[in-house]
């Protein structure tokens, strides 16, 4: 046996090793027993035949954004320039919200088997059409070989601090199981897998962080307290102050307030996925009915932002006290959660962190896999090329397609050398089009125009910032990227009222079909039966909503910090808002249904 194979296998000890070869056996066997299901029709295969529960559904999009790239960036930005700068995905929080409250309705009503299907609903003729076809080439190729790269970049780190294998081999093996595992099962098979691999993934990243607080070098949860007050404050701060974490000669576009502002008033509102998102879109349309999809969406919310995080962020945190310095990896702070599990967990426990991060990084590529291929197959195969195939057909060239979607994941994922800054890039990509995609649904005049344009002026400008930063030897940073938004805002909007209006036939069937709240004269006046309904208490369910997350995740955070008084209050506020919002919701959702 190669030397090499020998080092693999004796990184893990036998019961770990039983431990792996057990997770993967079951999840090989959920796969299997759904193949026949998913094998039934499209909509089988990529929405699970519009029948998900609301508790599968919201813990299957928790388990896909649990990837195995989550918590060795958030380990490298707590450990590089502190807590706040989880700003950057901590923003979307006011937007997720919303969904809740009311894209979550609006997208299940719609009733897709993908969000670009709604372009030919809402818009109407060539230029919908052309539309429809860009963005799902564009979303299910170059932009998801991103996140698919870095996801298999970071399970290709977790490959090499566990076994020392080369970055080439690992990548292999891990395509190799999202691969199999994603094309027999269909969306089923992956939720029905992420809801186990949800609570394997919770459970394993909180038995590290107790393992490793309680370890000799920290002493336990209260001289973790203590130590905590020998790094520098930076690392510990929820906000970021004029005063605080950069230096004095700083510019304030180059500086971390800017950033921190930058994250909390534009990102949320700017981003491609400000209605929802591919995969979270697709996740809606699986449930059973509008009320499941609220439910799902709400359920995954309060995970997402409030249970799941602060295992990564103590961990990362004891790895400052512990590693304060990188001696390995070539500097990389990312991977320094990866070694933690290496250096203090014991046989058993090391084999479900392994199968914790196998987990994580299984539940988010086969998620990718699966929506990526209903783009080229919903919106390009079937709408372009062939029309009228069987759906036996249909599946099988889904599966090819996934296929592609593998092999190409992997090849950019060698590119991929630090997650964060891959993480911000994705977003300056698509950094215009947020609020012509929200307007879309509450404003009559967006038509398929707004959308191109707004797309293309975000392309654009972001190819043209990058030649322009790298020919003059710099690196593209924020203060380049935001400038996607105004150019894009004022491009499409002069593009909107320089084009004619969608015709009122298809305004009308739109109306119909969805019920949206906002500006539709043309449309409610040809329809007086159907009710408006009013928008503002949608603006105090937002509010409600937000409060209730906003104060339940900084007052978790603040109590495990060891700021009792200040996380206390805060969880009060979080819990009145919720019962609020809660019961608000429930009259509506029964009103409805």
């Amino acid at each position: 046996m190669p030397e090499s194979i020998q080092t693999a296998l004796s990184a893990l000890s036998p019961l770990d090793w039983a431990i792996v070869v057990s997770y993967l056996l079951i999840s090989l066997g959920i796969g299997i027993y759904f193949t026949k299901r998913a094998s039934t029709s499209m909509s089988s295969y990529f929405v699970s035949g519009r029948s998900l529960p609301w508790y599968i559904l919201g813990t299957s999009v928790v388990a896909t954004t649990f990837a195995a790239d989550t918590p060795l960036a958030i380990t490298g930005w707590v450990r590089t320039e502190g807590i706040w700068k989880n700003w950057f995905w901590w923003n979307y929080l006011f937007s997720t919200v919303f969904i809740v409250i009311v894209f979550a309705r609006l997208w299940r009503r719609a009733e897709v088997i993908t969000d670009n299907e709604l372009i030919e609903i809402r818009y109407s003729g060539k230029p919908a059409a052309f539309l429809r076809g860009f963005k799902a080439f564009y979303f299910s190729t170059l932009f998801n070989f991103i996140v698919m790269g870095w996801v298999i970049s970071a399970m290709a780190k977790v490959f090499k601090v566990f076994f020392g294998i080369d970055t080439t081999l690992a990548i292999v093996i891990c395509i190799s199981i999202a691969f199999f595992y994603t094309m027999m099962s269909g969306l089923w098979g992956v939720a029905l897998t992420d809801f186990l691999q949800y609570f394997i993934a919770v459970i394993g990243t909180v038995i590290l962080a107790w393992v490793v607080i309680g370890s000799p070098e920290i002493g336990g949860f209260s001289s973790f307290i203590d130590k905590l007050g020998n790094i520098d404050e930076k690392h510990v701060s929820f906000f970021m102050s004029p005063s605080r974490g950069d230096p004095v000669s700083e510019g304030f576009l180059d500086s971390s307030f800017f950033a921190f502002l930058v994250y909390v008033s534009i990102i949320w509102w700017s981003s491609h996925n400000a209605d929802g998102g591919g995969y979270i879109i697709q996740r809606i349309n699986s449930a059973k009915n509008e009320r499941h999809a609220v439910l799902g969406i709400a359920w995954f919310a309060v995970n997402h932002y409030i249970i799941r995080l602060w295992p990564w962020v103590l961990v990362a945190l004891a790895t400052l006290i512990i590693y304060p310095r990188v001696q390995e990896f070539g500097g990389d702070h990312e991977a320094m959660y990866v070694v933690a599990i290496r250096d203090y967990l014991g046989p058993g426990l090391k084999g479900l962190l392994f199968v914790t991060f196998l987990a994580a990084f299984m539940s988010t590529l086969s998620t990718q896999l699966n929506w990526g291929a209903s783009y080229l197959m919903n919106d390009i195969y079937r709408r372009f090329i062939k029309t009228d195939a069987t759906e036996s057909h249909y599946i099988l060239i889904s599966r090819f397609a996934t296929l592609i979607l593998t092999v190409l994941a992997g090849f950019f994922a060698f590119y991929i050398t630090n997650i964060g800054k891959a993480w911000i890039f994705l977003w300056a990509m698509s950094a215009g089009v947020g609020m012509v995609l929200v307007l879309r649904w509450f404003w009559w005049r967006i038509n398929a125009w707004s959308e191109i344009s707004a797309l293309a002026s975000s392309l654009l400008t972001i190819l043209v910032l990058f030649i322009y930063t790298h020919s003059q030897g710099n690196s593209l940073e924020l203060k380049h990227q935001i400038l996607v938004i105004p150019v894009s805002i004022i491009t499409w909007l002069v593009v909107t009222f320089l084009t004619s209006p969608e015709p009122n036939e298809t305004l009308n069937n739109f109306y119909k079909r969805v019920r949206p709240w906002g500006w539709w004269k043309p449309a409610s006046d040809a329809n007086p039966d159907i009710v408006r309904p009013k928008f503002m208490p949608v603006i105090y369910n937002w509010l409600l909503g937000v409060s209730f997350l906003l104060f339940g995740m900084i007052g978790v955070g603040k109590i495990l910090l060891g700021n009792f008084y200040f996380g206390g209050i805060c969880i009060i506020i979080s819990i009145i808002s919720g019962i609020l919002v809660y019961r608000r919701m429930r009259d509506e959702l029964n009103e409805t249904l």
